[in-house]
């Protein structure tokens, strides 16, 4: 069980976003921030916690927040504590993951601080971004704490929005979103909960496989919309993980409207449907 209590009334809500992004206002206005909105063809929509939280409660549902802990980008970062005092303000609708760069010496003892203080509820990793292959043994000591919590780590996988289109790729190395260095973290830390974030382009058959044979790993669906799922990612939603797939939009970039919308047109079955828009994400979150 997760040891970080929860405001959020899971009863009430029509779905749970497991992948929502807390973006500095000013990312629009860098090289990587302009690219990425013009690849994900975003909309303008809230970016300061308090209306995030308000656009998912008006929709009746909760969300996934984080930020992530990179310099590559050149993005400025929303750190940790303002997402934190996001969610403490508005505990109904956000749940906050933290973001440490698991490269720092001192990231062990980072995770365990953030987990003593009682706020959140996993940990958000950007192996491209942050620069790091997922089973390099010297970051085991950050997954021990992590796994020691029974918090979640979303991992990005696959193809990254954020490079795309800038020259070279803004130093983004896409094989660093391959999710099969991320098997190895789930059969050495077997009690972790694993979130591979994204449909795993190019290598959607790796993390279907993946999630398939470990019990502690799920995928969420979130980056892409619905419509440019490949048919083997529906299938097996459908079907063999169907208790372990996640919706997730990729807010700001993607909206949930939009994602719905998308996602509707899809031929899930109904009781899939409910468990991919909710019932998954309250099980696994501890809702």
């Amino acid at each position: 069980m997760i040891s970080a209590p929860s405001a959020v009334n899971a009863a009430s809500l029509v779905a749970i976003d497991v992948h929502v992004h807390a973006h500095h206002e000013e990312t629009g206005n860098t090289e990587a921030g302009s690219a990425a909105a013009s690849y994900f063809k975003s909309t303008e929509v809230p970016l300061d916690l308090d209306g995030i939280a308000g656009y998912y409660r008006e929709r009746k549902m909760a969300c996934v927040i984080f930020t992530v802990d990179e310099t590559l980008s050149g993005q400025p970062q929303v750190d940790n504590a303002t997402v934190f005092a996001g969610a403490q303000r508005n505990p109904d609708a956000l749940i906050p993951f933290a973001s440490i760069d698991p490269n720092r010496p001192t990231a062990a003892e980072e995770a365990q601080r953030l987990i003593d203080g009682g706020v959140v509820r996993g940990f958000k990793l950007h192996p491209p971004l942050q620069r790091f292959v997922p089973n390099d043994p010297a970051i085991y000591p950050f997954y021990e704490v992590i796994e020691a919590a029974r918090l979640p780590v979303l991992f990005h996988t696959g193809h990254s929005g954020i490079g795309t289109g800038v020259r070279g790729g803004g130093g983004v190395r896409l094989k660093l979103g391959n999710p099969m260095p991320i098997d190895d973290v789930a059969v050495d830390f077997p009690d972790l909960p694993i979130i591979l974030a994204h449909p795993s382009f190019p290598w959607q058959d790796e993390a279907i496989s993946i999630c398939m044979h470990k019990p502690n790993v799920y995928i969420d669906l979130s980056g892409w919309s619905p419509k440019y799922f490949p048919a083997n990612l529906i299938q097996y939603a459908n079907t063999l993980l169907r208790d372990k797939v996640l919706f997730g939009s990729d807010y700001p970039l993607i909206t949930p409207d939009r994602w719905l919308a998308d996602f509707e047109k899809l031929p899930i079955k109904d009781d899939v449907r409910e468990r991919i828009l909710k019932t998954n994400a309250v099980r696994l979150l501890g809702l």
